[in-house]
């Protein structure tokens, strides 16, 4: 059985518009990365994002101060996915290493969404498997729905009471930003190089 996906962000206050790549933020002010956005976000990139309290792969409670040090490629997701995850997080693992290659320094990071099996090891192994530079983070119940709905993502437990429970849940990528914060999602039908190549269009308007 397979998960099942959301690609669509939750929360009316941040409804995705599909508008084309000269799409704009609505904030009513110049926005400097206009010519990279494929996207708008109804109420501006300030309504996703914001405050997070995590708990990181070495078993360290870290704040978003600690988590967004340099640019970062962001996921939501959990370790037992039998199949999306594992393509997401390597694409977007692919993407960074272009970029790399390129001269820019960006950061995978992984949240889970599944605070009953996701602990510190699971997800050191998790990363580990995946990108030498990738950050693992989970938490209890309260700072997962925390980071959810900052981001406003969606996920579902199905049969939580079933041992090898499934999750639905959105599978957008978030680049974020230190101190700016929030700049842009993707979607998961690009490939690594196309990730790539608009993440870098961000990159070289910073």
């Amino acid at each position: 059985m397979r998960t099942r996906t959301i690609t669509l962000l939750a929360g009316s206050t941040a409804a995705v518009v599909l508008a084309g790549a000269a799409a704009f933020v609505m904030t009513g002010e110049k926005d400097r990365f206009a010519q990279c956005r494929k996207s708008a976000i109804a109420g501006g990139t300030a309504q996703i994002g914001g405050p997070l309290e995590l708990v990181s792969e070495t078993g360290e409670t870290v704040t978003d101060k600690e988590i967004f040090t340099r640019p970062t490629l962001l996921y939501f997701g959990y370790t037992y996915c039998p199949d999306v995850c594992p393509m997401d997080t390597v694409r977007n693992a692919e993407a960074v290493d272009v970029l790399k290659e390129r001269g820019f320094d960006v950061q995978p990071v992984f949240i889970s969404v599944d605070w009953k099996r996701d602990n510190a090891q699971s997800m050191a192994d998790f990363t580990h498997n995946v990108h030498p530079d990738m950050l693992g983070l989970t938490g209890s119940e309260e700072q997962i729905r925390a980071a959810s709905k900052a981001y406003r993502t969606y996920f579902s437990i199905r049969d939580a009471e079933d041992e090898y429970y499934l999750i639905d849940h959105s599978t957008s990528t978030y680049l974020v930003l230190p101190e700016t914060g929030f700049l842009e999602h993707f979607r998961r039908e690009l490939t690594g190089e196309q990730l790539a190549n608009d993440v870098q269009c961000f990159l070289e308007h910073i």
